[in-house]
């Protein structure tokens, strides 16, 4: 275009030429769009929870991360891990976002479903209640709210239970309630007793007055990148193509607070500042979401130890059935993702 207009200028281009030109200018300027589109690769993929926890994806779509890997990715979200499980394994989404308990038990019942990525790889939740319910025996007979049976908040709320000496389900009620904002909602309306939070929520809760009845933080495959075996072996360029983009994004997360910040906005909404800097602080830091993003064996080890008193197949599983190492390894090894930190 500035040809174009020096060309107007110095009368090098007559005025009744210039409309050709711009017009071929123009088609040359979507045919070059066009072949950029066609270049990227489509994919749905799903996430568990509205939380700091799916920081990576958000930030991999909101940065450019995705296309610049050749991905045009959808983000969408799915009421719990669970539910989101169901659908990577209906392939109505062929990469997720999810924990890993969902995942593990779908393994468990013959499903391909896998762990490829790490993501968060310890959990860090509040067991919360109203004002007037700050013992265990004040809170027996009542009820928990969590996301979805079957995934990790009823997995950690059943820790957080024999923390307080409580038998989950003689004791004290599970009720699913979905994402940690509905859970809060639920424990300000007095629906449930109780509630288990993560951060952001678990701030916000502290600050209206709710009683922390324990926390728990336990290495286990909280959120992370999951597929199937049976995309992987159809589509290993794309799942290439992801798991570099979650390695930069985590990157971009470690490395930029004020983008970081203002993804969290974005998705988690408007935060009084003092929450948002402790969200960001918390789910950035390397404890909980390691540069190198393997699947953590330790993790899956945790979530299937208590599987294993009741499921056969758990008590014979080993850890490494679960996940795929391989597109991590081969970022690892080649160097990449030491070569990201250098200038950190």
């Amino acid at each position: 275009s500035g040809t174009f207009l020096i060309g107007l200028k110095t009368g090098l281009i007559s005025k009744g030429g210039s409309l050709k030109i711009v017009i071929l200018a123009l088609s040359l300027l979507l045919s070059f769009s066009s072949v950029a589109s066609a270049q990227l690769t489509k994919l749905i993929a799903g996430y568990g929870s509205i939380s700091s926890a799916q920081f990576p994806a958000w930030m991999a779509k909101e940065s450019g991360i995705f296309r610049k890997n050749g991905l045009e990715v959808e983000l969408v979200f799915f009421r719990g891990s669970t539910t989101a499980v169901m659908a990577l394994l209906a392939r109505e989404t062929p990469i997720s976002q999810v924990t890993g308990p969902p995942v593990v038990s779908a393994s468990l019942r013959g499903a391909d479903s896998v762990m490829i990525a790490g993501g968060a790889v310890v959990a860090d939740y509040w067991l919360m209640s109203r004002s007037e319910t700050k013992t265990a025996e004040q809170l027996k007979g009542g009820s928990v709210a969590v996301s979805t049976f079957g995934g990790q908040s009823e997995f950690v709320a059943r820790l957080a239970l024999k923390k307080l000496g409580l038998t989950p389900v003689k004791d004290v009620t599970m009720v699913q309630i979905g994402a940690p904002p509905d859970r809060l909602t639920a424990l300000q309306t007095g629906k449930v007793r109780a509630a288990l939070l993560n951060p952001p929520d678990s701030f916000v809760g502290e600050k209206k007055g709710f009683y922390t009845l324990v926390q728990v933080s336990v290495p286990t495959q909280s959120t992370g990148v999951a597929t199937t075996r049976r995309f992987i072996r159809e589509n290993p360029d794309v799942v290439k193509k992801y798991i570099r983009s979650q390695i930069e994004a985590v990157h971009r997360v470690k490395t930029d607070r004020v983008a970081g910040m203002n993804v969290l906005v974005k998705y988690l909404g408007s935060q009084d500042k003092e929450i948002l800097e402790k969200t960001y602080d918390d789910a950035s830091n390397d404890r909980k979401l390691p540069p190198k993003q393997y699947p953590t064996l330790e993790g899956i080890k945790n979530i299937l130890d208590p599987l294993a008193e009741t499921e056969p197949k758990a008590k014979a599983a080993k850890p490494e059935d679960f996940v795929d190492m391989s597109f991590i390894g081969e970022l690892d090894q080649s160097g990449y993702i030491d070569s990201l930190y250098k200038k950190r």
